[in-house]
């Protein structure tokens, strides 16, 4: 699998944000995008998802399923948790491993959460969980529904030290089953070898663009 980018450029509200940025990222690998806020992190994320036009350019996946577009083999993870805080952390997961295509079983889903530490809370309702213990059930989430692509806004958003490096753990074992991560950060992600793409006012550095 090949996901690339060429001379993509991206408006919003009437103003360019990124004009020129090509990458390349091969299955097994890491990309991290990173620059100062505001420099288009997460706008090329929700476009690779599909949640943005291109105003130039194109995407192109190589060697996925060839009668599913870029955005139905990824996993989005913005800045919300998108959960449901009435409900378990468990019924979250089934609810969103079912609209994802995933196993929602509870042997499935309580597998999910064991991997990020939180089996222990899979039956209480999200509102009472911690901001950390939200983030790790939408973490899950990538788990729950397994997807090649992962597109991860600032993942590791509140999470402690522990949380963090059990994460890292997860997304190695992502890359070396085949997987692909596009990760906009601000924080070391703990991926060793992970090709960087700067954007906005920071000198280019790793990847292509």
């Amino acid at each position: 699998m090949r996901l690339s980018a060429q001379e993509i450029a991206i408006e919003r509200g009437g103003r360019r944000i990124l004009s020129g940025v090509s990458f390349s990222a091969r299955a097994g690998e890491a990309l991290l995008l990173v620059g100062p806020n505001g420099s288009g992190k997460s706008s090329l994320l929700r476009a690779i998802a599909g949640f943005l036009p291109l105003a130039e350019g194109a995407f192109a996946l190589e060697g996925g399923a060839p009668e599913a577009g870029i955005g139905e083999q990824a996993h989005y993870l913005g800045h919300a948790d998108a959960l449901k805080s009435a409900l378990t952390a468990g019924e979250n997961l089934a609810f969103w491993a079912d609209a994802l295509g995933g196993d929602s079983t509870r042997a499935a889903w309580m597998a999910a959460l064991d991997q990020l530490g939180l089996a222990h809370v899979a039956d209480f309702p999200v509102q009472a969980l911690s901001a950390g213990q939200k983030r790790r059930v939408a973490l899950a989430r990538l788990l729950a529904a397994p997807r090649p692509i992962w597109l991860l806004d600032e993942p590791t958003t509140a999470l402690d030290l522990a949380a963090q490096r059990r994460f890292a753990l997860v997304m190695r074992a992502h890359l070396a089953a085949g997987g692909l991560i596009l990760a906009a950060t601000h924080a070391p992600l703990d991926l060793d070898g992970a090709a960087r793409l700067s954007l906005g006012d920071v000198p280019a550095a790793g990847a292509a663009a």
